[in-house]
């Protein structure tokens, strides 16, 4: 009784977060700057302030970025709030390999219980190394090294895996400690907002005026939502599976589900389950494959400890992100599908993250 009680208030406490959650987004996307926002603005000027005299310690030399031993990419974005880093991530160690790249990962881990650091494994958990490190190692199986201290993550990841050749440095346009070489700022359709720091408006640092040196402007969207010139990707489900067959490593493909899985799942209630910065795309995509969703917006990086749905649910959806703290041993009778997520750049971005990489090989093409 205690269990089921406990369970309920934690359902509770989620809506009523997700629910203040989406009123703040509402306010940083209204682009005629809301009263909400105004009143906010001292506080922004302020956290402008410090995070802006941070950065120019290492601008001007007063504090010195430490070098990690092969040329770092870091992938990041300018928006609170997440715009798709981790797909993101998945796609372009890919795309580095295909063009002949040893990519490894350093990750900070958000979300994971200690700041230790760690080389993630297949057999890591999600609160050891943080939940979007331990997909992007399940997805591709590139070396991931997750540690407070990025420096440390990066010598480390390069000690261990000698043959890795660059590292894509996943969440770290605010961290000026470890040299950058190059950069890919990340933007979804929500563009800058109301074009506002952080708390009157989304942005983590200003939008700069143009794409600075040594960047790439990727859009995680249809079009462009900035005045940035960039690229864009498509963004959708590949196909659904049983919770079992993912974390045994299966796709839809070699899995030979007919429609990617979707059928099986027509015609039956589920919950949808998401623990997202932004979950409502998600349920979105899900509503176009035709299933018919009870939605269950969660916290992003919810631990699922305990399980967040009712006792007696027989069906729920989950993002990759939230499956992999969902050992199938761990979720009873419950049938549990895993929805997996499939990010494209256009073609064009190949041939741009080549001539932005090109200049780094030890012998750089012309």
């Amino acid at each position: 009784m205690a269990g089921a009680t406990g369970g309920r208030v934690a359902r509770q406490i989620s809506r009523m977060m997700t629910a203040l959650r989406a009123w703040v987004t509402a306010q940083w996307q209204d682009r005629t700057r809301s009263l909400a926002a105004r009143l906010l603005q001292p506080l922004s000027w302020l956290y402008a302030a410090l995070a802006d005299g941070h950065a120019a310690l290492y601008r001007l030399g007063l504090r010195r970025a430490q070098s990690a031993p092969v040329p770092v990419l870091v992938v990041g974005n300018l928006v609170a709030g997440g715009a798709g880093k981790t797909p993101t991530v998945i796609a372009l160690v890919g795309l580095l390999r295909r063009q002949g790249w040893t990519p490894g990962v350093i990750s900070r881990g958000h979300g994971r219980q200690s700041g230790d650091l760690v080389d993630v494994t297949r057999a890591s958990s999600a609160a050891d190394c943080g939940d979007e490190p331990l997909l992007i190692h399940l997805r591709t199986g590139a070396p991931v090294a997750v540690g407070a201290d990025r420096v440390a993550a990066a010598r480390a990841l390069c000690a261990a895996h000698p043959a890795v050749d660059i590292l894509v440095a996943d969440d770290g346009l605010q961290h000026h400690r470890l040299k950058r070489d190059m950069a890919l700022l990340v933007f979804d359709e929500r563009g800058a907002g109301n074009g506002l720091r952080l708390p009157a408006g989304p942005l983590r640092q200003a939008l700069p005026s143009a794409v600075p040196a040594h960047s790439l402007v990727l859009y995680n969207a249809p079009r462009p939502s900035t005045a940035l010139p960039g690229l864009t990707g498509r963004r959708r489900l590949a196909g659904v599976l049983p919770l079992a067959a993912w974390w045994q490593g299966q796709t839809t493909e070699n899995a030979q589900c007919a429609d990617g899985g979707w059928a099986a799942l027509r015609g039956r209630r589920l919950l949808a389950a998401a623990g997202l910065a932004r979950p409502e795309p998600f349920f979105a995509m899900l509503e176009a494959h035709g299933l018919q969703i009870d939605r269950l917006p969660l916290a992003d990086h919810h631990r699922f400890a305990p399980l967040p749905w009712p006792d007696g649910t027989a069906d729920v959806i989950v993002t990759e992100k939230d499956a992999v703290k969902l050992p199938p041993a761990s979720v009873g009778g419950v049938r549990v599908w895993v929805a997996t997520l499939d990010f494209q750049p256009e073609p064009a971005f190949d041939k741009a993250l080549r001539a932005l990489c090109a200049p780094f090989r030890p012998h750089h093409e012309p």
